[in-house]
């Protein structure tokens, strides 16, 4: 299985921060995506990117690439799906959903600090059929 991250202190980088940066590489990824697809306005932009970033979304994208994901891969989805949300769960989105969709963020938060930008476009492309 592949380590947990260091930061540059040498410390493991929480599941927590990976799930936060992985948030982040996601939506910035599915952005360009929707910018290169031709979509001009902000608020059209923004619609779109919503429908794919939602929990429910990611949990429905985390099912068609969970096949396809090595050993490694699946054990930080499982370390960032593991992760206790108490209260933190939002309406929109069962508790289950919303586990599926911080362990795919915490995925995208580790293949970002291995600078693996082509996996995770490869996965986009298995989640997102659609987002080509």
């Amino acid at each position: 299985a592949r380590e947990a991250p260091l930061s540059e202190g040498g410390g493991v980088i929480a599941v927590e921060a990976l799930a936060y940066l992985g948030d982040a590489a996601m939506e910035v990824l599915i952005r360009e995506r929707l910018v290169r697809s031709g979509l001009c306005s902000s608020k059209t932009l923004n619609n779109a990117s919503l429908a794919y970033v939602k929990a429910t979304a990611q949990s429905e994208a985390l099912e068609r690439m969970l096949p396809h994901l090595t050993e490694a891969e699946e054990a930080t989805y499982k370390r960032g799906r593991n992760l206790g949300h108490g209260k933190n769960t939002p309406t929109s989105a069962s508790v289950s959903e919303y586990r599926r969709a911080t362990g795919l963020e915490t995925l995208f938060g580790q293949l970002y600090l291995d600078g693996d930008t082509r996996r995770m476009q490869e996965l986009l492309d298995i989640g997102y059929p659609d987002l080509r």
